[in-house]
């Protein structure tokens, strides 16, 4: 009698102590994910906390960080300070040229209206000739900055020295639009949508990437850490991929009062209005688009990876990168889109 009951004792002291092992390991594997003050369901998501049990179930806990520029998240990819982080596909461009070793493997939105030129009311400009001499300013090495820079020398064949492009970060800049310490801006929401209720649009994305190639946002990983954690990118990307299909059925009739649309303005700022406006100026491709040869797939014809070896290009024309790769397949993935486009 005594046997079997230090018996079962020591076996379920055994269990107990397996099981209280497992929860400390899976507590333990916490993930740093960077992300940008940009507007979208992949942010409501965040902030509804969407991510949070489907990646406690898959061994992982995520600490979402803040970045104000894509320099500072290439950063922490390069030095291995986060293995995920959102980047334009400028900023994408720029980290891989730079040997960063990523992955491209989820497009946030196709930027199109929500990046604009915007000039202050009273600076005087009303055409792209009296930019000469301007404040221009934008976050260097994002999609902004290389669509200004194909505006300025592309579209209307001027001199980009010819104008002051300085390099601010979106509150930054808000503040020296308010301080009237620049005359123009090339941004993206919340920043934005503050500019314009005092400025006006000389151009925007969608114009200027008729003129290019079209820019984006994007989703990109640290090429080795995914493929030693399927599990945690199997997850990750199912729940995107949920996130876009809720909002594309049901973001019509998202208002300012709606969950979603203050969970954004938690983890940004801006507010309810503004965020929808902002939200409107965007397109949210699905699983399925993502895994098209429109944007991952396809390999070398992939439209992610034209759009990236055009970035480049423009990027050393303007001496913000030494070089050009000869091919930037390598740092596109569509497999994990592909993956998810087949589930339900």
């Amino acid at each position: 009698m005594k046997k079997t009951f230090l018996k079962t004792l020591l076996c379920t002291s055994a269990t107990a102590t397996a099981l209280l092992w497992s929860a400390h390991a899976v507590a333990e594997e916490e993930v740093t994910v960077g992300y940008q003050q940009i507007v979208g369901p992949y942010v409501s998501a965040i902030a509804m906390k969407k991510f949070d049990e489907p990646l406690k179930a898959a061994g992982y806990t995520v600490k979402w960080r803040q970045f104000s520029s894509a320099g500072d998240i290439s950063s922490a990819l390069a030095s291995g300070g986060i293995p995920i982080g959102v980047l334009g596909s400028t900023g994408i461009a720029a980290a891989a040229t730079r040997g960063v070793n990523m992955q491209l493997f989820w497009i946030l939105d196709n930027i199109g209206h929500s990046e604009a030129l915007v000039v202050r009311k009273g600076s005087g400009i009303s055409k792209p000739e009296d930019l000469k001499g301007k404040r221009i300013g934008v976050p260097f090495v994002s999609t902004s900055h290389f669509h200004l820079l194909v505006a300025l020398s592309k579209v209307w064949k001027m001199n980009p020295r010819d104008v002051r492009i300085l390099n601010m970060q979106p509150p930054q800049i808000v503040a020296a639009w308010q301080r009237g310490d620049i005359d123009a801006a090339y941004v993206w929401p919340p920043a934005l949508t503050t500019l314009l209720k005092d400025g006006t649009v000389l151009t925007d994305s969608e114009e200027v990437g008729k003129a290019s190639v079209p820019t984006f946002d994007g989703i990109v990983v640290d090429k080795d850490w995914a493929e030693k954690n399927p599990k945690f990118m199997q997850a990750y990307t199912k729940v995107m991929a949920d996130a876009y299909r809720d909002y594309n059925q049901n973001g019509a009739k998202w208002n300012e009062s709606s969950p979603e649309v203050k969970g954004i303005t938690q983890m940004i700022g801006g507010n309810g209005k503004d965020i929808l406006e902002a939200m409107k100026m965007l397109v949210f491709p699905t699983a399925q688009e993502m895994a098209s040869t429109t944007w991952l797939g396809g390999g070398a014809g992939s439209g992610a990876v034209k759009a990236l070896t055009e970035s480049a290009a423009f990027l050393k024309e303007q001496k913000q990168i030494d070089s050009v790769l000869p091919d930037y397949s390598g740092f596109v993935n569509a497999s994990w889109a592909e993956q998810t486009a087949k589930q339900k």
